[in-house]
């Protein structure tokens, strides 16, 4: 592991696993651009830390786990899945009680030991077909 995924790996143990969302800014910058935002996320690092609130309210035991990892100069890509149960709102979907199993991929861009600016593309479909918000589909 260099230091660059390293960046990675310790935000995802410290601020996703653990929770700690205030400890972010050890992680990004304060002007850090998300390339992709969430729906309704603000700018910078405070509107990622309102997406991590969010998220951990949704899926309070929320866990994500690092399956593969790739560096090159200043770019980390880290394909992940994180597992939880959702029992709290979460983009407007009332707590279910169901859980979760949902896959990505994320490109950050690491500036001095902070990540500058990042891109993720998670399976959100997926995630709300798990919901029962959106239909699955089915073979006849």
């Amino acid at each position: 592991m260099n230091e660059i995924s390293g960046t990675v790996r310790g935000f995802v143990e410290e601020v996703l696993n653990q929770g700690r969302i205030d400890a972010t800014g050890k992680f990004f910058w304060e002007d850090m651009v998300e390339q992709a935002p969430f729906p309704g996320q603000g700018p910078g690092l405070e509107g990622l830390k309102d997406v991590l609130r969010g998220m951990r309210a949704g899926f309070p035991d929320m866990h994500w786990r690092i399956e593969e990892q790739l560096s090159e100069a200043d770019r980390v890509v880290t394909r992940f899945e994180w597992t939880g149960t959702h029992n709290g709102e979460f983009l407007g979907v009332p707590a279910t009680g169901r859980p979760v199993r949902v896959w990505g991929v994320v490109i950050d861009r690491v500036q001095e030991g902070r990540i500058k600016e990042s891109r993720i593309i998670m399976d959100t479909l997926g995630l709300m077909m798990q919901l029962g918000v959106a239909p699955s589909a089915s073979r006849q």
